[in-house]
């Protein structure tokens, strides 16, 4: 089947209406936004978010630029009014009239026709209001206004209420804006370790004017659910069912009666699969739900990148009457999958392949259990209205270029946009998601409880039809952390607290998700030790593990951070788990990064701005009195470079602080390499280990972050050495810097047995090849999703009468094998290399590095002439935005590579090609 297009994509996210129900939409212009205390006028737009009109403007300076995060810390505190022109079009003799909002960031109060319609405190919720009444009464063409109240300052009144709920010390965790917990607004709008705090207000998704007659309808929501028939959330179904097509419509208008739905079901070619008419219909409060059955053998199923073809289908429906006359039309894009969270108990048969005793905590896909590799996702942009669907298909394309199959779409930002679900639907990229709730603990008073519930309910029903859809957690880090800071601070207070929790992570969002999807699992919290308990004969059927664990058995997903990196590399103290959900170390981003953002004197690795630009505080964040506390992050990014790797010495200073800040990528991205291998080696370990995303994949501005993709879009080391070890087929030595004991291993992600065959050779820094007495090579076989060992040594024998820091292992695999889903036999190729001291200590020598280029071919060739060429890098300037098709690689004396590369993005035209540079770690100290 042909491959659905991205014009098709957009088609299919619209409603289809008839033309006697108008929508006018007030995407647009026509709109000023103004603040009379401040003396502000300006013109604006819709969607909007009132920094970004300000900057247009002229008003304010870039908010990305220099300090400008704590300068215009005024924008956050101000109320801000977007008014509109007069709506000169609207028809004041129609039936109805609603004014429809999907997304108002926070705290709005709506004025029509100078009359009030309602006030909104929910970023996350679609607000409708019938405004028939005010238009029927309005003298003069209606103008709509929309007055913004400060965030932060709302945030602090609530908090401040008489009896307001409070928690233990530490609980809340702090970046910028404290209250963040009592809002229902973008957490991260209030500062995080990665991230700057704006707490941007305005219109920051479309809005529409929606005009009904009297038997007409207009759909603001629906729900599509595909699963198997007999399936239940969290339980692996059975895969020979045939599949239930639930279809739920949520509109506006009156329903009339006896009506029904009709659907049709059609492939990329345009040929119908399946159509007719739903069944079970029920009707009320401005929803309409029915069901059919779709049998297997009509559709293919969708897979995830590298594990199978990407099939998709157009589902129309239909909403007719009586008579079987439309009155209204709808179509989404679908696949047919089942993706399932499963935390259920080790079986006897798991026991019996050596699986450790407690429970499973991974993903399966059409009933296969897979290794999910891949990173997490965070807010690509403190103002969401400038993220666009380039932006994102380009990220996107980058996951899949990186061998990525999952992102872990993080809580505390804001819940995805249709569009980006539709290119992960395309590019097969699965979305674990979240509701928007981290790193806090939060009311649980009714209007609360009741705001969170429209919210989830309304983006549960909006999403679930994508089958990149892979899960929904409740929150982040709130078991693991939260509740665990409680429960050592005051442990008088937990079982409330623990009950609180689970009235809003279990009572109330587990009943939203399960009443609206049988096709998803969910989870309240990651990181957490799974479930204790999967019933669904109890009004809320999942019961928690929390600590009830069992010694020797293992449960649940794991996160690992750990900025003592004396204890990098050493894999004994990573975490063993299931599952491991998120880890990592942050870095420097690139000089080229850096230029856009701060002004050239400040280009040094301690200058103030770039010291206060780095959020990674000590608990109890800035002190923005005397700017203490601003060195944490950058200390612990120094410590590590000196510690593992040749230190810069160069004497031009903008030359040697890029060269920290590469140095500072790679420790980042050679220790999430043996974080990756670790939790990738885990697959064939007694813990079944089937899955790691790393923190984090893009940066959401220009600053030291824990990313692999600078804001952008360029590739950082880590991004590179990433898509190396996330290979189906790898190739992973394992130190132990105590024992010396060093084990090479093979490991396979593949669903069927791979063979091939190991090579080892040892070399000096010159690249004179040594008589080390390990084996040359070795046979080996792997089973499915599996791992096995190569080679094993202790480095105090083998190594006796050399010098350590002058030796290096390289070990390359190759082997025979099939990707899943696939008939064809294909070679899998890996190289990996090892040393046995921190390379701070080895005795690099010139490698003699040559570059070439090819304007035929479109490809670099780069040569190393004289001696072991170590992290090998090719950059180029700015102005382009491009990745090579390898970078941060090792070459031996006499070796060449022949890079190719994929531009993104050209304002030199072509020119970027001539400021192509390479260089090695030997590099760092050439003056």
């Amino acid at each position: 089947m042909r491959r659905w297009t991205p014009q098709a994509v957009i088609a299919l996210t619209v409603a289809v209406v008839p033309s006697s129900c108008r929508v006018i939409e007030l995407s647009g212009s026509d709109w000023t936004l103004s603040n009379p205390l401040l003396n502000i006028s300006v013109p604006a737009k819709l969607p909007s978010q009132a920094h970004v009109e300000l900057f247009a403007a002229q008003v304010i300076g870039d908010p990305y630029f220099g300090l400008n995060d704590f300068n215009l810390r005024w924008v956050a505190w101000s109320n801000w009014t977007y008014t509109s022109a007069p709506l000169i079009s609207l028809n004041k003799d129609a039936a109805s009239t609603y004014l429809v909002f999907n997304g108002l960031d926070t705290f709005s109060t709506i004025e029509l026709c100078g009359k009030h319609v309602a006030s909104t405190n929910n970023q996350f919720r679609q607000y409708y209001f019938d405004v028939t009444n005010i238009l029927e009464t309005c003298a003069e063409d209606p103008v709509l206004s929309l007055n913004f109240g400060s965030a932060p300052e709302i945030a602090n009144e609530i908090a401040a209420q008489p009896g307001q709920e409070t928690w233990p010390y530490g609980v809340e965790m702090v970046y910028e804006f404290p209250n963040r917990q009592f809002i229902r607004k973008e957490q991260s709008d209030f500062g995080w370790d990665w991230g700057p705090a704006f707490a941007p207000a305005g219109p920051w998704l479309p809005a529409s004017v929606v005009e009904l007659g009297v038997e007409e309808i207009y759909v603001r929501n629906s729900l599509v659910d595909i699963y198997r028939l007999g399936q239940l959330n969290n339980l692996p179904p059975d895969q020979e069912q045939p599949w239930v097509l639930n279809a739920s419509v949520d509109y506006l208008g009156q329903s009339g009666s006896n009506r029904g739905i009709n659907y049709r079901l059609l492939d990329a070619d345009n040929s119908t699969v399946s159509s007719g008419s739903l069944t079970n219909i029920t009707t009320g409060q401005g929803v309409i739900t029915g069901a059919a059955i779709i049998p297997s053998e009509s559709v293919q199923l969708w897979w995830p990148n590298g594990l199978g073809p990407q099939t998709l289908y157009r589902l129309e429906l239909e909403i007719v009457d009586s008579g079987n006359k439309t009155i209204v039309s709808l179509a989404k894009r679908v696949g047919f999958r089942t993706i399932v969270l499963n935390e259920g108990v080790i079986t006897a048969q798991q026991l019996a392949q050596g699986i450790a005793p407690g429970n499973n905590w991974h993903f399966e896909i059409n009933g296969h259990e897979f290794y999910a590799k891949g990173s997490n996702f965070i807010p690509p942009d403190a103002f969401w209205v400038r993220v666009t669907e380039a932006r994102i298909r380009d990220l996107f394309e980058a996951v899949v270029a990186g061998n990525q199959n999952m992102l872990r779409v993080w809580s505390s930002g804001a819940y995805s946009p249709d569009f980006m679900y539709d290119i992960a639907d395309e590019l097969g990229i699965l979305l674990w998601s979240e509701f928007e709730f981290g790193d806090a603990l939060y009311p649980v008073d009714r209007e609360f409880l009741d705001n969170v519930s429209e919210e989830a309910t309304y983006q549960v029903r909006r999403v679930n039809h994508h089958p990149s859809l892979a899960f929904w957690a409740g929150g982040n880090e709130l078991e693991n952390l939260e509740l665990s800071i409680v429960e050592k601070t005051a442990p008088d207070q937990y079982d409330r607290l623990v009950a609180e929790y689970e009235k809003l992570f279990l009572e109330t969002l587990v009943p939203i998700v399960f009443g609206n999807s049988k096709s998803i699992s969910y989870a309240p919290s990651s990181t957490s030790n799974g479930y204790l308990e999967l019933d669904f004969s109890l009004p809320v059927p999942l019961v928690e593990r929390y600590e009830n664990k069992t010694p020797g058995s293992i449960y649940g997903e794991t996160d690992y951070y750990n900025y003592n990196s004396a204890l990098a590399f050493n894999f004994s103290s990573y975490p063993v788990g299931r599952f491991s959900n998120e880890f990592g170390y942050h870095s420097m981003p690139s000089l080229q990064s850096w230029r856009q953002a701060i002004s050239p004197e400040d280009l040094y690795f301690n200058s103030t701005v770039i010291q206060l630009r780095n959020r990674h505080y000590p608990p109890g964040g800035l002190n923005t009195s005397n700017f203490e506390n601003t060195t944490k992050g950058m200390g612990e990014m120094t410590v590590a470079a000196q510690r593992w790797y040749p230190v810069p010495d160069k004497q031009d200073s903008v030359a040697n602080f890029s060269a920290w800040c590469h140095t500072t990528q790679i420790f980042q991205a050679d220790f999430y390499q043996s974080q990756i291998m670790f939790y990738r080696r885990g697959s064939g370990m007694s813990e079944r280990q089937l899955g790691c995303l790393y923190w984090q994949l893009e940066d959401i501005w220009q600053t030291p972050t824990w990313a692999g993709i600078e804001y952008d879009g360029r590739w950082k080391v880590l991004h590179y050495v990433a898509r190396d070890i996330y290979q189906p087929v790898i190739i992973s030595p394992f130190f132990n810097r105590t024992t010396g004991e060093l084990e090479v291993y093979v490991t396979s992600d593949l669903w069927s047995d791979v063979s091939g065959t190991a090579n080892f050779a040892w070399y000096d820094w010159s690249g004179k090849k040594l008589d080390i007495d390990t084996p040359t090579s070795a046979e080996f076989s792997v089973g499915a999703i599996n791992t096995t060992l190569v080679l094993k040594a202790n480095t105090k024998d083998i190594l006796n009468g050399f010098d350590p820091e002058n030796v290096i292992l390289v070990a390359n695999a190759s082997a025979e094998g099939k990707l899943p889903n696939s008939d064809q036999q294909q070679t899998f190729t890996h190289e990996n290399w090892f040393h046995p001291t921190s390379l701070a200590k080895a005795k690099l020598v010139d490698p003699g590095l040559e570059l070439s280029h090819s304007a035929d071919t479109q490809k670099f060739t780069v040569t190393a002439t004289k001696g072991v060429a170590a992290w090998v890098w090719l950059d180029y300037p700015e102005g382009a935005v491009l990745y090579f098709d390898q970078n941060a690689f090792l070459l031996l004396p006499g070796q060449s590579k022949v890079v190719g590369y994929t531009v993104k993005n050209d304002t030199t035209g072509g020119g970027w090609v001539d400021g192509v540079t390479v260089r090695s770690l030997w590099d760092n100290n050439v003056p």
